[in-house]
């Protein structure tokens, strides 16, 4: 489901957020992947959606909620998401080893309403 889209608001093609790539850098990033921001990353030259991502990351969050939140594709997100852990300013949580229903449905939630 996309979000009805202002007529002011400036339309921004997904392949500009990522300079035209389509496969993250760093290898590993799933929906569930969950992120927190590195100490330092606040007071990082982010921009944009880096910029968003980092301030949302400072607490825990999965790529999914990530991609809610931006009100931006998944894919797009995980590009964003892979470039800020390469760059060390995302840390990747410990990942669960076997992920609870509760967490499951919540990642099926969030992926609906995108």
């Amino acid at each position: 489901m996309n979000r009805p889209r202002d007529a002011d608001e400036p339309l921004v093609r997904p392949f500009m957020l990522t300079g035209g790539r389509t496969q993250p850098m760093h290898d590993g990033v799933r929906v569930e992947t969950q992120l927190h921001a590195a100490p330092a990353a606040l007071s990082a030259p982010l921009r944009f959606e880096a910029r968003r991502i980092v301030e949302l990351c400072q607490v825990p969050r999965s790529v999914a909620d990530l991609s809610v939140a931006l009100g931006a594709p998944l894919g797009v997100v995980r590009v964003i998401v892979a470039d800020l852990i390469t760059e060390g300013f995302l840390v990747v949580g410990e990942a669960p080893g076997e992920l609870s229903t509760a967490l499951i449905e919540r990642i099926r939630d969030r992926v609906r309403a995108l």
